[in-house]
């Protein structure tokens, strides 16, 4: 295409407004929702300009870059509220059309009224496509946008020319890491570095952090470990007409997608070393021979015939033993058995680390500079430090902690999607029981978010309350929806044992008047004054019998178990819905079949 055919390619598109707009969903992961979408423009779809690159250097080429992205940005506001789409609109702005001399303020804002969207809906997303020297000018032209009442998000952080200066002159809302450090990120310690580095910026900066482009269940866990929140990429949704609008939509495969990555990885692997060992017949001369040429060497494990450990010997209790006199004449034919201690840590490459670090706290005497062996169906397959063990469980509560929902302090859905998973993938008997609170949010219109917080945090404790923390598990999915798992066959007698303590407690968070009359008066969705039920529960029950669901994962059998919530609520007051484990194989069986 030559230039001249370009610019009128350009000028029709212009005077005809023949733009298509995408959106694509970014979602937070501790709420499960939607948080909004970025409006993505492209041409007609056969025409070379159908590229936004395209589109935009013809644009720039032509002086009309300012006119395109106000065509872009009329016609994203246009599909926005004719989809009737949630949560903030992202419209992408770039340096070059902020500080064109053809820039009028006050469009955005006008184009904003005439679809009424609120400014505090919209973020403008600066996308740096080329050096930008002007500060002072960009600065206040962002400004006035804040001014407006509009968020402001910086774009392709890591790829411009100058975005770090521009994340300190502007001070941005919103930071989205260039997609170039998200991908393949758990498989670059680099790349995983660079997004630390911007985490911590964007704490101390209070700006929240974007990561986009996430396409592999890897990449997902890997930014969810490092405590990243807001995601966008083709995982979670591709960009589209008519986008997603439930995050339950796709967050639940996701999630558990990248669970099962993290559960295919062996959690010990990291800490084994492929250390020689010694038969326990073998004489304590070559054992002593073995120390002498390894001088970092700390301990060595002791195996019979069949590869299996029988013991281990330290190189700080051979000292020992070698200082008595004649004991190196006196032992050096003898068996290496007569040296070894018998009392050592074995663990096996698969196990946990919850399981480890129990093992490690019940010894009575373990000390941080020995080793301990690895093995694998029993068989010896290398050595790791105590001390190693130690940082890697200390890790593990960090990132535990990442995961916790910041009210209860309860797990969150990383670890729910993986408790889930593991129920599965190990053919478990429970009851997995989606747990929500009736009227909670009439209730928290009326009494106010901190009254709502106390509710949340009294069920927590009933919850916890209900469980046997070293075999089940409870965790806070967000607002006020909990998840239990429950290994027992009175599961029915103490949820209604729940049900009862809850009713108990709450009543202490109700106005006497309130109480009195078993009901309280909000406003509805329409702002209408209602009367309401006192506080109740509602629990939808699904049962695990032992056979694997085939076709079902994390995901789906949690969306079975919110299905099975959403049937207790349509009862009155404290309610239950059980989903049988043959209905749980019929879901699966029509899930494959789907």
């Amino acid at each position: 295409m030559t230039v001249t055919e370009q610019l009128g390619t350009l000028n029709r598109i212009l005077a005809h407004g023949d733009i298509t707009t995408l959106f694509q969903p970014i979602v937070s992961l501790s709420e499960r929702r939607v948080l909004g979408y970025e409006a993505l423009s492209r041409g007609p779809s056969n025409s070379a300009l159908h590229s936004p690159i395209n589109l935009l250097a013809a644009a720039r080429h032509a002086g009309r870059l300012d006119a395109l992205e106000v065509s872009f940005r009329q016609n994203a506001c246009r599909r926005f509220r004719e989809g009737a789409l949630p949560g903030k609109l992202f419209l992408n702005a770039s340096p070059d059309s902020l500080l064109d001399h053809d820039h009028r303020a006050g469009r955005t804002l006008a184009l904003l009224q005439t679809y009424g969207i609120p400014a505090s809906q919209v973020v403008i997303e600066l996308t740096e496509q080329s050096p930008t020297e002007d500060f002072e000018v960009l600065h206040a032209a962002l400004h006035h946008y804040r001014a407006m009442g509009f968020l402001i998000a910086l774009d392709d952080l890591g790829a411009g020319y100058s975005s770090l200066r521009l994340w300190s002159e502007l001070r941005p809302d919103y930071v989205k890491i260039d997609r170039y450090f998200i991908d393949g990120i758990h498989q670059d310690r680099l790349k995983r570095e660079f997004v630390e580095s911007i985490l911590r910026i964007a704490r101390a900066s209070k700006a929240e952090v974007i990561a986009e482009g996430i396409e592999l269940p890897e990449e997902l866990a890997v930014l969810t470990e490092m405590g990243v929140d807001l995601v966008q990429g083709y995982l979670l949704g591709r960009p589209q007409e008519r986008p997603l609008l439930d995050a339950e939509e796709v967050l639940p495969s996701a999630i558990a997608a990248a669970a099962e990555s993290q559960e295919n990885a062996s959690p010990l692997a990291p800490l084994l070393i492929e250390q020689q060992a010694i038969g326990a017949e073998r004489q304590i001369a070559e054992l002593l021979e073995i120390f002498r040429l390894q001088p970092s060497l700390g301990s060595l494990a002791v195996l019979d015939d069949a590869q299996r450990p029988v013991g281990i010997v330290h190189r700080h209790l051979i000292s020992d033993a070698l200082l008595k006199p004649f004991a190196t004449e006196l032992l050096a034919r003898k068996p290496v058995s007569r040296l070894m201690s018998t009392d050592y840590l074995s663990v096996e490459i698969s196990q946990s680390l919850q399981q480890v670090s129990r093992l490690l706290t019940s010894r009575a005497r373990q000390r941080v500079d020995e080793d301990f062996i690895i093995t694998l169906d029993g068989r010896y397959q290398g050595l790791g430090r105590v001390m190693d063990l130690l940082k890697l469980i200390t890790e593990m509560k960090i990132q535990q902690a990442r995961h916790a929902n910041p009210l209860t302090l309860l797990p969150g859905n990383v670890p729910i999607q993986q408790s889930l998973s593991r129920l599965l993938q190990q053919h478990c008997e429970a009851a997995i029981c989606y747990v929500d609170v009736d009227n909670f949010k009439p209730f928290n219109d009326l009494y106010g978010y901190a009254k709502g917080d106390e509710v949340l945090l009294c069920l927590a404790q009933c919850l916890n309350d209900a469980i046997d923390p070293v075999s089940e598990f409870i965790g806070h999915i967000g607002g006020d929806d909990f998840m239990l798992v429950l290994r027992c066959d009175d599961w029915h007698a103490r949820l209604e044992r729940l049900f009862a303590h809850f009713e108990q407690r709450v009543r202490q968070f109700y106005r006497a008047d309130h109480l009195a009359e078993g009901c309280f008066v909000a406003e509805d969705r329409a702002g209408q004054p209602e009367r309401y039920p006192l506080l109740s529960l509602s629990i939808g029950v699904v049962l695990l019998d032992g056979e694997q669901p085939h076709g079902l994962d994390a995901g789906s059998l949690a969306a079975l178990a919110s299905d099975a919530k959403r049937a207790a609520k349509k009862q009155a007051g404290y309610s239950l819905h059980r989903l049988a484990p043959q209905a749980v194989r019929a879901a699966g069986a029509a899930a494959m079949v789907s």
